[in-house]
């Protein structure tokens, strides 16, 4: 029983470790699938065999705990200590949730990349893209980007990182991944253009600042409860809708040559 206990809690804690919960991922795949071009949404079906990217959304989170991705691990978070400059921030040898979105996108540009590298990269930008803008995966090293601040959710034990994966989300709204969808997304083309400028260092270092405003606001051992939902929800909203609207906007300069055209990329292709 004992034994048995043990493996459960390690479950837990690797399930815990990663991203926005699997809602939140589906949310943001949904989010991007509603903004993509034609000649986008055509592209992407045909990487990923037909299968949405919602399908895909969370697959990274158990693949990277397999030997054959476990190069990706770091992949979901890069983290910022306390007084560091995004700019000066120590880098990851083994990468990190930044360099893993542009290394995606130099796979998907490629011409020569074969097609199953390009799944591969299709299926890693989806998720990484939604964790980019989960504010504990840009937070600090130091305490594991808020798994080491322990904090009480309405009376439970918990910690930082969790609470903002999954807790303050659920709690906010008990709503389906595409009532999420329908009910933050709707901006307007203005909007949209404004959420979608920047570049994915831009979009990293925004994330970053709200990552330092909820260390901010939450104290290590304090209880979570109705106000602080009430209070953080509109933020898990936003961080929702940029990462569908920026991970659309990524694939539709990728893949739709008018699109392109006419909208600044969030990133520099190497040459």
């Amino acid at each position: 029983m004992k034994r048995q206990f043990l493996s459960l809690f390690m479950l837990a804690v690797a399930l815990t470790a990663f991203s926005w919960g699997q809602k939140g991922h589906d949310v943001t795949a949904f989010i991007a699938e509603r903004h993509l071009t034609p000649a986008a949404k055509a592209a992407v079906d045909s990487l990923l065999g037909g299968k949405s990217m919602v399908y895909w959304a969370n697959w990274l989170d158990n693949a990277s705990h397999t030997p054959e991705y476990a190069y990706t691990k770091t992949w979901h978070y890069k983290n910022i200590d306390e007084g560091e400059r995004y700019e000066e921030a120590k880098a990851n040898p083994a990468g990190d949730a930044v360099t893993a979105v542009k290394a995606q996108i130099e796979t998907l540009s490629n011409p020569g990349a074969t097609a199953a590298q390009s799944e591969l990269a299709m299926k890693i930008l989806v998720h990484v893209v939604g964790d980019m803008h989960q504010p504990m995966h840009m937070g600090h090293a130091t305490d594991l980007g808020g798994n080491r601040v322990k904090v009480r959710f309405f009376g439970r034990d918990n910690n930082l990182h969790s609470v903002w994966d999954s807790s303050i989300a659920e709690s906010g709204h008990r709503w389906s991944y595409t009532e999420w969808a329908d009910q933050v997304d709707r901006v307007t083309p203005e909007e949209v253009e404004s959420l979608t400028d920047g570049s994915v260092d831009s979009w990293a270092k925004e994330t970053m600042n709200v990552a330092a405003s909820v260390y901010a606001f939450f104290r290590p051992g304090e209880n979570i409860s109705y106000n602080e939902v009430a209070r953080w929800t509109p933020t898990v909203e936003m961080q929702l809708l940029r990462g569908g609207l920026r991970l659309a906007h990524i694939l539709n300069t990728l893949f739709d040559s008018d699109y392109a055209a006419t909208h600044a990329p969030a990133y520099v292709p190497a040459r």
